[in-house]
């Protein structure tokens, strides 16, 4: 019977990491619904982009203050959960705070002290960040497609953080006071829970202390697990693939078309004044027609994107500094990684059901976004520029736009006038060519 606790807590650690990797390998098998597209050229410039974008947060500091205070919860936090590897091991064992007899007393306290100090400082963060987003009246932070879950995510994982930095003082305050009284061996440095809440224990007894101890212990532990298995529901996953995302970014200039060999193919042909268009073609690469022009739903999208819409953040610092949001129109860049989300979990439901995807007469085109989103866009890379960690809104808009143009000839009045003129007048203008140089006759 005295290994019971141990035996719970391995059993614990095993179903909390056990859902994790599943949720893991659900969010793979989702991003992998896209079509295969090849990333992996420059791979120095990844690891460099990857290093300065995800781990070092650079674009963060384009907004300092919420930059800062992000960087602290996020060096914090991170840090912090290393004391999740003691934890697993005093609680595998039995052992009392097993890594002060790896790093000996004097290195231990400093990681203790550097811990608290940390601690302390995300609490702050987090209160600062939920009076931000609640209270402050940002902008971007009440937008109408952030109300209900959107919103209640983001508020319950600053709750979370912040009863986890209270479990983790509460542990601490209560295991120095067991401490200094002979209870437990001396191992750490607690400079703000020995001051701020051991004097609140300092009466009670020994039995008393120990099952504050014990159940601060695990409620940190279990909220640990608590917390990497929703990160699978929340906005929070970027934690994870903020560095995947940024390894597999496009490298090639912001506003770059990406051309379909067929359609160029199928120009130079036309534009080649020798070709004979009845004469036989070499035939073509069966990769190069691909079965749809653009998209209407996630399977036509590329990993990439769908990687993009996993790794959406939902800060808004794409649709604040949206040129067509700005002046009131309905395009947001960042609903449209949300409802690309959307429907991938609407698909995985489907094929978690099923054991396969049954069409379920809906798409991500009409059904999740509508066609004014789209055209409201100005293609000017803004929201592509500002995102944190390099998303790219701007391509899944224009793959949606292609599907309607080239498979639907669904563009708006104005677009097919211009392109009308294009095709007869070789120029967007609707007059001859003849007639091209009569302004310049006076």
């Amino acid at each position: 019977m005295q290994y019971i606790d141990n035996i719970i807590f391995f059993i614990a650690l095993i179903v909390g990491f056990g859902l994790f990797f599943k949720s893991l390998k659900e969010i793979y098998r989702n991003i992998r619904l896209g079509k295969k597209i090849d990333r992996t050229d420059q791979t120095a410039v990844r690891w460099a982009t990857m290093g300065k974008v995800a781990l070092g947060q650079s674009k963060m500091a384009k907004r300092p203050i919420a930059g800062f205070l992000h960087m602290i919860v996020y060096v914090g936090f991170v840090i912090i959960n290393i004391e999740l590897l003691e934890i697993i091991v005093d609680g595998i064992f039995g052992t009392h705070r097993f890594l002060a007899g790896i790093f000996g007393d004097t290195l231990y306290g400093i990681f203790t002290a550097t811990l608290e100090v940390l601690a302390a400082l995300v609490i702050i963060a987090v209160v600062l960040f939920f009076i931000r987003r609640n209270f402050y009246g940002v902008k971007r932070l009440n937008m109408k497609e952030l109300f209900g879950w959107p919103k209640n995510d983001a508020n319950w994982i600053l709750i979370i953080e912040f009863a986890l930095m209270v479990a983790f003082f509460t542990m601490n305050a209560s295991d120095w006071v067991l401490q200094q009284k002979g209870s437990l061996a001396a191992h750490g440095s607690f400079p703000v829970s020995s001051n701020v809440l051991a004097p609140l224990f300092q009466s009670s007894g020994d039995g008393t202390l120990s099952l504050v101890e014990r159940g601060a212990w695990w409620f940190h532990f279990i909220g640990i697990l608590f917390f990497m298995n929703y990160l699978y529901y929340s906005k929070h996953l970027h934690i994870l693939l903020a560095f995947p995302n940024t390894w597999f970014a496009n490298l090639q200039p912001k506003g770059k078309f990406n051309n379909l060999a067929s359609v160029t193919a199928e120009i130079k042909l036309m534009m080649d004044p020798n070709a004979d268009p009845y004469a036989a073609q070499p035939e073509a690469d069966p990769n190069a027609v691909p079965d749809k022009f653009g998209a209407n739903d996630i399977f036509d999208l590329n990993q990439v994107q769908l990687l993009n819409a996993y790794s959406c953040t939902e800060c808004g610092r794409c649709t604040a500094v949206c040129p067509a949001n700005i002046t009131g129109k309905k395009l947001s860049p960042r609903k449209i990684m949300m409802d690309t989300r959307d429907r991938i979990e609407e698909v995985a439901k489907n094929i978690n059901k099923n054991g396969k995807f049954v069409d379920d007469g809906k798409k991500l085109l009409d059904d999740h976004i509508q066609r004014e989103e789209l055209w409201a866009c100005t293609t000017c890379n803004a929201c592509v520029e500002a995102c944190p960690i390099l998303i790219d809104p701007l391509s899944i808009i224009t793959e949606m736009r292609r599907f309607l143009v080239m498979e639907q000839s669904a563009a708006p009045q104005e677009l097919n006038l211009m392109m009308t003129n294009v095709e007869n007048n070789a120029a967007p203008w609707q007059y001859n060519q003849a007639d091209r140089l009569k302004w310049a006759t006076e």
